[in-house]
């Protein structure tokens, strides 16, 4: 309708096009890879490593752009666009208004079973190349 205003919640609204999403609680919003190539770091996990975990997101791939991380799940594939919206009403519950600390940010692998957080955890662990070089040498 062309006289309701388009902040006025109206059924339709969780169709294939237009997917809103409210009451959403926002951990984290990270810069660009290029802007901020360690952008997956804690003040208690000083690792530094980017949000991308190893072998990329599936279904995904690597994430160069800006990102936000956020509390639950999202409906849809894993590339359609949502709105993020502020909601309406005030949060003023214990849960909304809570200060989140992230300790620490899983950059695993998310096929298989992950166990390596860097490449270089991964080539420290199993030798990396110097170290199979010396032994065909051998």
């Amino acid at each position: 309708p062309a006289k309701v205003q388009w902040q006025v919640p109206r059924s339709g609204q969780m169709g294939y096009f237009h997917r809103t999403e409210i009451n959403k609680k926002i951990y984290r919003v990270g810069k660009a890879l290029k802007d901020e190539p360690n952008n997956a770091m804690t003040e208690n996990d000083l690792t530094e490593k980017s949000i991308t975990p190893m072998g990329g997101f599936s279904h995904y791939g690597e994430v160069n752009e800006d990102w936000i991380t956020l509390k639950g799940s999202i409906m849809g594939c894993k590339r359609r666009l949502i709105t993020l919206r502020k909601s309406l009403l005030p949060q003023m519950s214990r849960r909304a208004t809570e200060k989140v600390e992230l300790k620490f940010i899983d950059t695993a692998s998310k096929m298989g079973h992950g166990r390596f957080q860097t490449c270089e955890e991964k080539a420290k662990f199993y030798g990396g190349a110097t170290a199979k070089k010396a032994r065909k040498a051998a």
